[in-house]
């Protein structure tokens, strides 16, 4: 990510900068990601339309397109699921995250980062995580699907560029249906914590902004951003 806001302001279309190791990555609230070799790890540099809020829901949009390269390439005995917002799960554990960044100017969103982290070989120590957290998996030993980065890169560009055709077209409302079509716990007990604040309910769906709707003993509440615990 780094390496593609350096290239942001020279590119002038959608642009993959892939990494083939990567010693720095980082996840959502500045956290380490680890990635052993042969794991892919790349960004998407795209110059979106709209606010700051439409170019927010490109968060959905990836997701769908990283779970679609990933039954691709998994096989049909696989099971996949996304975790909200955009964590990619395999068999229960979790085997891809995305993370957006926006580089701003004085209109809005100059271009949008969008990266991609997926345990294609190997899943990361399992023992910095925190309490409760999804234990990390990976895709060779899960299924024996074994790929490069590159080969991986080819079916997560294509399937990206379908989605968000989708997306510019037709608004948020397919990638909403076809999102929760996806969704993991959908209709269960989960529990979201943001800061201090831990709050547990039934996972009924998201809204039209993509927030998070959750039934707790106080009603229906929408949770614009959290970490969610199964």
């Amino acid at each position: 990510m780094l390496e593609a806001a350096r290239l942001a302001p020279a590119v002038s279309g959608p642009t993959w900068v892939l990494a083939r190791r990567q010693t720095a990555g980082r996840g959502r609230r500045g956290r380490d990601w680890r990635d052993p070799p042969g794991n892919f790890a790349a960004t998407l540099i795209l110059r979106p339309s709209g606010d700051a809020a439409a170019a927010a829901l490109y968060s959905f949009v990836a997701a769908l397109a990283l779970y679609e390269a990933l039954a691709q390439v998994a096989g049909p005995r696989a099971r996949l699921a996304i975790k909200w917002p955009n964590d990619v799960l395999l068999n229960g554990g979790k085997l891809a995250g995305i993370l957006l960044e926006s580089l701003g100017e004085a209109r809005g969103v100059a271009h949008l980062l969008i990266g991609v982290g997926v345990n294609l070989a190997a899943a990361p120590d399992a023992g910095a995580l925190e309490p409760g957290a999804v234990a990390p998996v990976a895709l060779a030993p899960e299924t024996g699907t074994q790929l490069t980065p590159e080969e991986f890169l080819d079916y997560l560009a294509a399937a990206f560029a379908r989605w968000q055709a989708q997306y510019e077209n037709f608004g948020f409302a397919p990638i909403r249906t076809a999102w929760l079509a996806r969704a993991a716990r959908l209709g269960q007990v989960i529990t979201a914590r943001t800061g201090a604040l831990v709050r547990s309910g039934t996972f009924e769906g998201i809204d039209a902004q993509g927030a998070l709707l959750l039934h707790t003993s106080e009603g229906r509440i929408a949770i614009a951003a959290a970490e969610v615990f199964f």
